[in-house]
């Protein structure tokens, strides 16, 4: 029995960071120094910019 339609998965978000950079190269070496980053458990991801309309 499930609780629900989720997937097993062994991955989890802890939290998460928005940081505002100018481009790919700067907010990768932001993120580097993230204290979980030695460990291999940060992602660098595009966003839409805030407050901005489709």
């Amino acid at each position: 029995m499930a609780d629900g339609p989720f997937t097993e998965s062994r991955e989890w978000i802890a939290g998460f960071d928005v940081i505002d950079a100018d481009d790919l190269d700067a907010a990768i070496e932001i993120a580097a120094a993230h204290p979980m980053a030695r460990f291999g458990l940060v992602e660098v991801r595009p966003v839409w910019p805030l407050g901005s309309t489709m």
